[in-house]
């Protein structure tokens, strides 16, 4: 939309203010008015004409033709190494730590004391129930000879039969009493026994879960043992990868550190994945005599993850935007000229490129950088690069500048 500029110039009140006497001075001053008017009003009419739009800039753009090629990526994964089996042990019963002989890193063999709990609560108990077993003897040894008496008086017919099977009964009561005692105090000599935690396994001392002076209850973790024997090879993988893998695959193993590679073979697969991480733990057993030590990191490369030399297309990360919370790429249309949008499928890396899962067929040409600066449908040019070896063209005009030249010099001197 254009504007347009009124201009209201009184010519006529501008000589009748002063009117001068020469008319040839007067014709003078009229003419330059006209001529000012005329200029100003050409301006306001160009001011008035629409402005004609930009044409929309041409770029220069870098394509490359899709097709399969070989990939080169071969997927790691840093594990740890962890003992097949880890046990964590703690007490039978609650108590409070008044000693802790494991420290962390120390290898113990089965039988071995790791820590002990305040045992006289335990002790008092036990002796409770050595006195509870001393009374029952006695009500038992006391019932016994009752009875004896009255056996013997029942063989002289003093007393009658039923009395004398109640006196019986009176012997077994006594007796049950006594084996009831005897139990509780094995239970209470168990108890105190309970208030040393020993190792039951050989192994080394991989965690600390109380310290002395610490009241734990029974069950409650205290030290964990890394049990001596197979290795296992730890690691996890996104929720994208695990499906892929299966219990049995081959999988190789690269130590970090000095020695030999290792072959393994995947032994546990995680059913569900990791709620705060959102991965899924693998482990692989190793196989070979120098296995790494607990803890150390290796490299594993699963067989199924190993894509060296499989065919696929791949694009530069370059060539890829997003558009529509999906990737897409630019695809030039050699009949027209422009660009359209075209979604495809990331399926993997593979360096620094993309491998391409859907979305494009081999022979498409899609732009390679500058894919931000497009829109759909706009018109492009192909980029053609310039030779390092071109030379700056020489006009044709030129090559006989010199011999002009001295021609006209030469006429000049005659």
């Amino acid at each position: 939309m254009s504007t347009c500029i009124g201009l209201n110039i009184p010519v006529e009140s501008a000589t009748s203010a002063a009117a001068p006497r020469n008319g040839a001075f007067l014709w003078a001053r009229r003419s330059t008015l006209s001529v000012a008017v005329a200029m100003i009003a050409a301006m306001a009419l160009v001011g008035c004409s629409p402005k004609t739009p930009e044409p929309e800039p041409i770029r220069a753009v870098k394509l490359l033709t899709v097709g399969a090629e070989p990939l080169h990526a071969r997927l790691e994964y840093s594990a740890e190494v962890r003992a097949r089996v880890e046990s964590r042990l703690g007490f039978r019963v609650p108590g409070k730590i008044v000693q802790r002989q494991a420290e962390l890193g120390q290898r113990v063999q089965a039988g071995q004391v790791l820590a002990q709990l305040d045992a006289r609560d335990y002790q008092l108990s036990t002796q409770a129930a050595q006195a509870q077993v001393s009374a029952a003897k006695t009500q038992r040894d006391l019932a016994a000879a009752d009875f004896k008496r009255y056996e013997k008086l029942k063989q002289q017919n003093f007393i009658s039969g039923a009395e004398l099977e109640r006196r019986e009964a009176s012997v077994k009561a006594a007796q049950a009493s006594l084996d009831q005692a005897n139990a509780q105090l094995a239970a209470q000599g168990n108890q105190a026994s309970y208030t040393r935690l020993v190792a039951d396994v050989s192994g080394v001392i991989t965690s600390i879960d109380a310290e002395p002076g610490q009241v734990v209850s029974a069950g409650t973790p205290v030290v964990r043992i890394a049990q001596d024997g197979l290795r296992d090879a730890v690691f996890s993988v996104p929720e994208d990868k695990v499906a892929y893998l299966k219990v049995g695959q081959e999988v190789a193993i690269r130590p970090w550190s000095e020695g030999a590679n290792l072959k393994g073979k995947v032994r546990e697969v995680a059913a569900s994945a990791d709620p705060v991480t959102r991965t899924f733990m693998v482990k692989v057993a190793m196989e070979g005599a120098e296995v790494p030590p607990l803890g150390a990191t290796v490299y594993v490369e699963p067989a199924a993850f190993n894509l060296s030399g499989v065919a696929a297309l791949t694009l530069p990360t370059t060539a890829l935007r997003q558009e529509g919370g999906q990737s897409a790429v630019w695809v030039y249309d050699a009949a027209t000229g422009t660009v359209r949008s075209q979604p495809v499928q990331v399926a993997t890396a593979d360096g620094n490129e993309a491998v391409i899962a859907g979305g494009l067929q081999p022979g498409m040409q899609v732009v390679a950088t500058g894919v931000h600066v497009l829109a759909p449908g706009q018109k492009v040019t192909i980029y053609q690069p310039k030779s390092s070896t071109q030379k700056m063209a020489v006009p044709p005009a030129a090559a006989p500048a010199a011999p002009a030249a001295s021609a006209a010099s030469a006429a000049a001197s005659q």
